[in-house]
């Protein structure tokens, strides 16, 4: 066993929010941090005990803005990189309260399936964009 596969992965929570043209929301990391300029879908790490869904809503209300209000889980995964292994529980936020603002500072974009496979997007991500072929719906801001 290497020693990647030896450690507990890191816990991350993962939202895809849509919007009424059919594109989804990423984000791109900041200098300074792992993986700096790559983007990505937004979310962030689990705190111990903290159960994924709560890990959304807070995630999510610190980097955007937004309360989840109806969202459900779409697919886990796990993913190697050189230095640690991560675990993904993906949602799909299907309706949120709120303006979606950069709150961190970070960059945002809405973008089609399409242009998504055009971006630096982190490794861990590209299973969940070929998900996103098949969701049809989108969340509604109320």
């Amino acid at each position: 066993m290497s020693a990647v596969t030896a450690r507990r992965a890191v816990e991350v929570v993962v939202g895809l929010i849509g919007d009424s043209s059919g594109r989804w929301l990423v984000n791109r990391r900041p200098p300074g941090t792992p993986l700096a300029g790559a983007w990505e879908f937004p979310g962030g790490k689990r705190q111990p005990g903290e159960a994924a869904l709560a890990a959304l809503e807070r995630e999510l209300r610190e980097e955007l803005g937004i309360d989840v209000l109806e969202a459900e889980p779409l697919l886990t995964l796990e993913h190697d990189y050189p230095d640690k292994r991560v675990r993904l529980d993906v949602w799909h936020v299907r309706r949120y309260r709120g303006d979606i603002t950069a709150r961190e500072g970070q960059p945002l974009m809405w973008v089609s399936v399409a242009e998504c496979r055009q971006l630096a997007l982190l490794e861990a991500d590209w299973p969940i964009v070929e998900r996103l072929a098949a969701l049809s719906r989108v969340p509604s801001n109320d």
